[in-house]
């Protein structure tokens, strides 16, 4: 199963099945082509006691972009079987932005990385510096396989969870 089964309007739908999710009011801005991008507006209840979004919150967006982006290459019966992410600097924005790409993908697992920027970071200067680059995140997405099991496009876990 490739993206043109797995459109933007189905993507955006499992999206909004996950109650996480819209507890932080995330969306599919991108998907298909063996991509996806997720986005999060920045709000004081997603920031930590330093005021900087919490790495938590980068967290969730690099593990839901990786795994929309897998969903383009193996179809939407699928689970995160593991990621990693390195934070580069302090994500201070307006918008959090997840860009994900399958890197490889093969019958048992695809293997994506993803790009965690800010949108409307200001400068020292005052001004705004467009897309600021805060953290990278690499993942491996497994298919789920056998009759019965739920959807699991853009949930996160291995394979016996979720």
């Amino acid at each position: 199963m490739t993206d043109d089964v797995l459109d933007l309007d189905a993507a955006r739908r499992a999206l909004d099945e996950q109650p996480f999710s819209r507890l932080v009011r995330a969306r599919i801005t991108a998907f298909g082509g063996g991509g996806a991008t997720l986005e999060v507006d920045v709000r004081d209840e997603l920031r930590q006691q330093n005021g900087f979004l919490h790495g938590g919150v980068l967290a969730y967006a690099a593990d839901n972009a990786i795994t929309f982006a897998a969903a383009t290459a193996l179809g939407p019966s699928i689970l995160t079987g593991g990621f990693s992410v390195q934070y580069l600097r302090p994500a201070l924005g307006r918008t959090l932005r997840a860009r994900a790409t399958v890197v490889h993908a093969g019958r048992r697992q695809a293997v994506c990385r993803c790009d965690l920027t800010v949108v409307g970071a200001a400068s020292e200067e005052g001004e705004d510096d467009g897309e600021v680059l805060c953290a990278v995140a690499q993942g491996t997405v497994l298919p789920v396989d056998g009759p019965g099991r739920e959807r699991a496009v853009g949930r996160s876990g291995g394979p016996a969870g979720g």
